[in-house]
């Protein structure tokens, strides 16, 4: 089962030569799931060769700029190249009113439905039949969202010696044990799916911040997680403008990985002022080694653990 995430956009604030505005892509099974939406957006996309017309949901953290004007871009784009499929829009209070702006005001003309949803709460803001989208609040300037994609637990694996000793038939009944339920062997004999499945296998998880703080709430969302995309918008020694400006160092998102247990960090919304990353590479791997600054076009796949395949 295939889950890849490409990093279309890793700035902050404004675009440079090498970095474009906040966009992550994760691609899982056919669908898009994209958080954020920087300026230039399509561009990205079009230069990532991800498609236009695929099942998509966007999830924005915060109405700043840089992580949602880029919205305007993909719809025209998406329509432009004749979309048929629905395109769902997330985000804090505020998201529903700025799209229906674009709408009625630019009038390029839609070939799609746009379904707008305000998230008001944390919790589980999207479910799907194999994973969920959690939210919770971030510590930033204005209302901000930080996400998880969760994938809900597998059937464990089947053990084909345990169901043949069972004197189970290899055939139908094989298949309805591994889809979970009871079956009656010719003899009366009824086997159930405990009797041959081992113990559930958990999905993958991902957690995408957006622009924040350290938050406590971001470390409990991000246990255990196989990637944490946390954003670093300075290095150490501007720690006193992260904390006025509600922005993390490359040390404190460190810190949130370490305590989370994280298995991987991406650092993102790296400020222009760095040119080359070498310094927030040195700085961020004293607390948490395995880490990776983001670039414009990476891309990470995440695989099922091995002995959960």
């Amino acid at each position: 089962m295939s889950l890849q995430v490409v990093f279309l956009g890793t700035a902050a604030s404004i675009p440079t030569p090498t970095r474009a505005l906040p966009i992550v892509a994760i691609k899982r099974e056919g669908e898009l799931i994209l958080f954020d939406c920087g300026e230039g957006a399509q561009r990205q996309m079009i230069r990532a060769k991800i498609g236009f017309n695929r099942k998509t949901k966007i999830f924005i953290t915060h109405m700043h700029g840089d992580h949602v004007l880029g919205l305007p871009g993909i719809l025209q784009t998406m329509s432009l190249l004749g979309r048929d499929k629905p395109l769902e829009v997330y985000g804090p209070v505020g998201i529903k009113a700025f799209v229906e702006a674009i709408i009625q005001t630019v009038r390029f003309g839609l070939s799609f439905q746009v379904d707008l949803y305000e998230i008001e709460d944390e919790g589980i803001v999207r479910e799907e039949k194999e994973y969920n989208i959690h939210a919770v609040w971030a510590d930033h300037s204005v209302p901000a969202l930080a996400y998880a994609l969760i994938e809900k637990p597998r059937p464990g694996k089947f053990d084909l010696e345990r169901a043949v000793s069972l004197g189970v038939p290899e055939g139908p009944l094989w298949s309805k044990l591994q889809h979970g339920h009871e079956v009656e062997l010719p003899n009366g004999r009824k086997v159930g799916p405990q009797d041959v499945m081992g113990p559930p296998r958990s999905g993958r998880k991902i957690i995408y911040t957006g622009d924040t703080g350290p938050s406590d709430a971001i470390v409990k969302l991000a246990e255990e997680a196989d990637l944490l995309i946390h954003e670093a918008t300075f290095a150490d020694d501007l720690m006193e403008r992260a904390v006025e400006e509600e922005h993390s160092t490359v040390t404190q998102a460190a810190e949130v990985a370490k305590r989370a247990r994280t298995k991987l960090l991406i650092l993102t919304h790296i400020s222009s002022r760095y040119k080359d990353s070498k310094i927030l590479v040195e700085q961020v791997k004293k607390t948490f080694p395995n880490t990776r600054v983001a670039e414009d076009f990476m891309r990470i796949d995440i695989s099922l653990h091995e002995d959960e395949k």
